[in-house]
């Protein structure tokens, strides 16, 4: 009887897994899947009622629009530039600063803490109409550093990799220290070499986010100087009459845009993974 009763139980929260993840395939998989077949798609194709999930005839030549009727490529080379800086600066503070609050000993180490978790609480959006007073003053509007510095907060990655610290064996640190080990030494020879996986899922969050980061270069950019992709995806839907968009371009420029990140994702998505389930959370 309670074989059975267990392997009824097991049955059921096998289905209930599978139904689950059916589910998120579903939301996540349906929205990708008309993207794709929407970039082949002509425009008469896009409009019909009711839609249809298949074109009738392919239509590859939205790439070509997508690339040529703006200067895509100068726009990805913006996407690259701002992501890697402001990718790497967040990553050196990230880093850099949660060490500080773990090992280095100073008064108001707990209320700094708390002011990066009350930053976290904080959606950018609030924050926006200050920047733009601020960086309008300094003349950096429609410029790189008015894009990237107003970007390089770092709550999240003090917040991530504090924590990580902080599971690291406590025997492993203070043999470092007997053995004479000064501050860089600690850090470049103890803790960061076990905290890849944690320092590669921080990494991978950041350049997303930052990828994928519009409305603070929608508000900075003025022309397609310095505008990212994000915002020239924006620039590509509103080049003929905006009422009637031709969606076929605009979906094959954003599974272009898609493309760096996922190969990102996808190459370090076991580390990534493995960095944020690592260890137990102490504080």
């Amino acid at each position: 009887m309670m074989s059975m009763t267990y392997r009824r139980r097991r049955f059921a929260a096998t289905f209930l897994g599978y139904a689950a993840m059916v589910c998120v395939l579903i939301i996540v998989g349906v929205p990708l899947f008309w993207i794709l077949i929407t970039s082949f798609k002509a425009r008469p194709d896009i409009y019909t009622q009711p839609a249809t999930y298949w074109p009738h005839s392919w239509h590859p030549e939205n790439y070509h629009v997508a690339t040529t009727t703006l200067p895509f490529w100068h726009f990805l080379r913006n996407s690259l530039i701002v992501t890697a800086i402001v990718a790497g600066v967040k990553f050196v503070l990230g880093v850099f600063s949660a060490y500080g609050l773990v090992f280095l000993r100073f008064p108001g180490k707990t209320a700094i803490f708390l002011v990066i978790i009350a930053a976290l609480m904080v959606p950018n959006q609030i924050t926006v109409i200050s920047n733009y007073a601020l960086v309008a003053q300094l003349g950096w509007r429609n410029t790189f550093p008015g894009i990237i510095v107003p970007l390089c907060g770092v709550a999240f990655g003090t917040f991530l990799m504090r924590n990580h610290f902080l599971s690291l064996p406590s025997e492993v640190i203070e043999a470092a220290r007997i053995d004479g080990a000064n501050w860089w030494r600690l850090l470049t020879r103890v803790v960061l070499p076990m905290s890849g996986p944690t320092m590669v899922a921080f990494a991978v969050v950041t350049l997303v986010n930052e990828w994928n980061e519009y409305l603070w270069p929608f508000l900075m950019a003025d022309d397609s100087r310095v505008a990212t992709l994000p915002v020239g995806l924006t620039l590509l839907q509103n080049t003929e009459n905006p009422s009637v968009t031709n969606w076929g371009p605009v979906m094959a420029g954003t599974l272009l845009t898609m493309v760096p990140i996922l190969l990102v994702f996808l190459i370090l998505q076991r580390q990534m993974i493995k960095g944020l389930t690592s260890g137990a959370v102490k504080s």
